[in-house]
């Protein structure tokens, strides 16, 4: 049994949630974001909150009930605080800094890398050595700092390259004399 699914979404003031067939759209003061609900779980408003629960009693239905409520959970968030990630550049002369609206980094490459922000992302460099992705869908976010990370993946003999703010990255001991 799901103790995920059983929970109940809580919707805040200023969010109005449209369920239409299997849609579920969420509009906030961030913005707008739907998603479609497996065919074997059913979404109910109920005042402030939204439930879900299984139509059929299988085993796929059983997975994607607590998938569902947390997806349906991260629009409601994204469209109220929006999600954010932090990456670190670690390394001598590895910076980022912006062109426009897109994020330019020097990686140890002969040239500049230069990354244009995906539709609802917003990317901001507070320091040379850190990089800020903000956006309301925290998936985009996700994939998009997974993508940055994997330019120059952190290397396990000095830490250099591209880390999540807070990465532990384990070092390997260099060769012996």
């Amino acid at each position: 049994m799901s103790r995920i699914g059983k929970k109940a979404v809580a919707v805040p003031a200023g969010v109005t949630v449209t369920i239409d067939g299997q849609t579920v759209t969420v509009k906030g003061p961030k913005g707008q974001l739907s998603w479609t609900v497996a065919e074997e779980i059913e979404v109910k408003q109920e005042g402030a909150e939204l439930q879900l629960s299984k139509r059929v009693d299988s085993t796929r239905a059983q997975a994607m009930w607590g998938l569902s409520r947390t997806l349906v959970s991260n629009m409601v968030v994204g469209v109220t605080q929006g999600f954010e990630q932090t990456l670190e550049l670690v390394g001598v002369g590895y910076r980022a800094a912006m062109k426009g609206q897109a994020l330019s980094m020097q990686l140890g490459f002969s040239h500049d890398v230069d990354v244009p922000p995906p539709a609802g992302i917003t990317f901001a460099t507070p320091k040379q050595t850190e990089i800020k992705i903000s956006g309301i869908d925290k998936q985009a976010v996700g994939e998009i700092a997974s993508k940055i990370r994997r330019l120059r993946p952190p290397e396990p003999y000095k830490g250099k390259g591209v880390r999540y703010a807070g990465e532990k990255v384990r070092r390997k001991e260099g060769k012996k004399k």
